[in-house]
């Protein structure tokens, strides 16, 4: 059973995956109509990873005796100046997501409830991985400058990054 204020946490998580999901669904959108293909492709698969990374929580919460809520979100931004602007925003994203999560980690330790301090350790795992890619985009970017040929080539390649595709929950 989860108490008050760890379901009130994983709710709030909820949320930062949701509006994850809605913010590199945003970015998709510029970057497709900016003819970055292989950039959209790349979000398109970031917003559904969150998407499914959100799900995951919403069945834990439910599983454990709590109520999942679906709340409001905020708009992303709709427009970037540049791609370099766009992974930057990215890769500052990714901090703060990973921030929020060992906050999430904290709590559990702190209401001594280790099963879903068990459970986040897959999402501490996760945002190693997350934060390490974007960083990784980010530094290629910055050799890139505006370079328009290395655009080209970085737009191409991006799409040979392949978003690790996460089990959907109850599929385990």
């Amino acid at each position: 059973m989860l108490s008050k204020s760890v379901e009130q946490a994983l709710n709030n998580q909820i949320r930062i995956e949701a509006e994850s999901s809605q913010i590199y669904l945003s970015m998709a959108c510029w970057a497709e109509i900016q003819g970055l293909e292989g950039v959209a492709r790349f979000m398109y698969a970031q917003s559904d990873e969150e998407r499914v990374h959100m799900l995951k929580l919403i069945k834990f919460v439910n599983e454990r005796g709590g109520h999942a809520h679906i709340t409001e979100l905020n708009a992303p931004k709709t427009t970037f100046n540049t791609f370099q602007q766009l992974f930057s925003e990215l890769y500052k994203h990714e901090l703060f997501v990973s921030q929020s999560i060992n906050e999430l980690v904290h709590i559990t330790l702190s209401e001594k409830d280790y099963a879903t301090h068990n459970f986040l350790q897959w999402y501490v795992a996760e945002q190693i991985e997350e934060e390490a890619q974007a960083k990784t985009i980010l530094d290629k970017i910055n050799l890139i400058g505006d370079d328009k040929g290395g655009l080209y080539l970085f737009d191409r390649d991006i799409q040979q990054i392949t978003v690790t595709s996460q089990i959907l929950p109850g599929a385990n």
